[in-house]
């Protein structure tokens, strides 16, 4: 296969695909979380080259290619994976005539912000921007649309806003695919994957555990109690800022406590989310009190995104 990228909703990466690789890929779409591929040259602008594929299950395969400019965007519906691919294959290779055959449609967007007078952003504001979307990529708890709102508010000021929201989407879109690439080479279970594995036992025994709850401490603690089992013992949680933390480089700090006002109870709680930790292979501090935080150390916070 030529030197193409592909992604998936599943958040896997694969360069240079072989044959039975890319088969696989669109063959298995169509269920939750698993709707799409999307191919890129490796050697191109991904921003201005790319083909992507939808499909829902019971349905016709929705065909996508960009050739530079969003004046030659075309779709097409294929009804079988392997008119799909074949597509996929003659596109790669660049093949003379390789899009005779399917009917394709152009598809037209709204003008580009430039067209509309709207001024470039000042590319300083760019960087700005840029690293506040890496930040929350690096959390790995938002999703493209929650980005790319974000990514809008972010600079408003008095009403005004500098960044719309079709720039924020495709700035969101470049950042994820890279963060995507990024993610291609990481191997084996990660640490937030051993943290998730460990509040789902928790959630089992007893404990409500959830992750990236709520923006802040106050927050938490007053939504809690209405999320777990009616016959839930206790709590752990860690909210948004803790998230920004970790990912960051710093230590996971956890809430945690009993359903009912007993510090027994609480210290109870802290030892079972400390023993599921550790049995994940995760480093906690925590020295007993109900009053102190348990603390997770030494994480290498590498979330991957999906969706």
């Amino acid at each position: 296969m030529p030197a193409i990228r592909i992604h998936t909703e599943r958040g896997e990466a694969y360069d240079r695909p072989a044959l039975a690789t890319l088969s696989e890929l669109v063959g298995r779409i169509g269920a939750d979380g698993d709707h799409f591929v999307i191919a890129e040259p490796l050697t191109a602008d991904p921003d201005g080259h790319f083909m992507q594929v939808w499909h829902d299950r019971g349905a016709d395969y929705q065909v996508e290619y960009r050739d530079g400019s969003p004046d030659r965007h075309f779709q097409v519906f294929l009804s079988s994976a392997a008119e799909v691919v074949a597509v996929m294959v003659r596109w790669a290779r660049r093949e003379e005539g390789w899009d005779a055959g399917p009917a394709w449609e152009r598809l037209d967007f709204p003008p580009a912000p430039a067209a509309a007078g709207v001024p470039a952003l000042d590319p300083s504001v760019e960087r700005e921007l840029a690293d506040v979307v890496r930040g929350r990529l690096r959390c790995g708890y938002d999703g493209r649309d929650e980005l790319a709102e974000a990514a809008e508010d972010y600079l408003v000021d008095g009403g005004v806003r500098p960044v719309s929201r079709r720039r924020a989407a495709r700035l969101v879109d470049r950042l994820w695919r890279e963060r995507v690439a990024e993610q291609a080479g990481w191997t084996g279970t990660t640490d937030p994957e051993r943290v998730t594995r460990a509040f789902a036992v928790l959630e089992a025994s007893g404990i409500t555990a959830r992750e990236n709850f709520t923006c802040c401490r106050g927050c938490g603690l007053g939504e809690i109690g209405a999320e777990g089992a009616e016959d839930a013992r206790g709590f752990v949680f860690f909210h948004a800022q803790a998230t920004e933390g970790v990912a960051a480089g710093g230590d996971l700090y956890l809430m945690y406590g009993g359903f009912e006002a007993d510090e027994s109870l609480t210290v109870s709680v802290g030892r079972e989310v400390v023993a599921a930790l550790e049995a994940e292979g995760l480093v906690c501090a925590w020295g007993g009190s109900p009053r102190e935080a348990i603390r997770v150390t030494g994480l290498d916070w590498r979330k991957r995104l999906t969706g």
